[in-house]
């Protein structure tokens, strides 16, 4: 249900009941222009979604050069940058496959990233991390997520990650939302 709720907010899985409004726009209404909409909303997949076939820099400039319609070399510029602030500029002619776990996590939020999205959807992205990837990983989407300013849509079933990563919890239970709690973080 969680990863369907994140799919839906991107209209990727068509909903059965209800609206689902994103930024004032009823993305369940038939003449909505889910691509206009989409244009906002960035994703970070539980599998990466990288392509194989594609070095890192050519993942990350995919999206802007075909759907943006910018040039190569202003996606490139956009895409180094990005690359340098996931720390990964070294691996920029590298392949998917060569990369370790927790590198493709970094393409694939760099990736979301570059059309400059209001917001990011991560569908458990820290799941296929062993402990200590996905501790550094934790600091690392929290230190960007405060130098972009976008706003997460972060789903996991870890209680514990939940409550390290957010400002407010949504618990669902059965496709309802069952609490609606703020995080408090006390100052020593």
């Amino acid at each position: 249900g969680k990863s369907t709720f994140l799919r839906c907010l991107n209209k990727l899985e068509e909903t059965t009941a209800g609206t689902v409004i994103v930024d004032d726009n009823d993305i369940t209404d038939p003449k909505c222009n889910i691509n206009k909409v989409r244009e906002n909303i960035g994703m970070v997949f539980q599998q990466f979604n990288l392509f194989p076939h594609l070095n890192v820099l050519e993942n990350i400039m995919l999206a802007p050069v075909d759907r943006k319609k910018l040039t190569k070399e202003e996606a490139k510029k956009t895409a180094e940058r990005l690359l340098a602030a996931v720390g990964l500029a070294e691996k920029a002619g590298e392949y998917p496959p060569n990369l370790s776990g927790g590198q493709q996590q970094r393409v694939a939020i760099a990736r979301a990233l570059i059309n400059d999205p209001k917001v990011l959807l991560l569908d458990e992205p820290l799941g296929a991390l062993d402990l200590k990837l996905r501790k550094d990983m934790q600091n690392e989407l929290k230190k960007i997520q405060q130098q972009t300013g976008i706003a997460f849509v972060y789903v996991t079933h870890d209680q514990e990650e939940a409550l390290s990563m957010s400002d407010t919890v949504v618990v669902m239970a059965n496709g309802d939302v069952t609490s609606i709690s703020p995080i408090r973080r006390w100052k020593m």
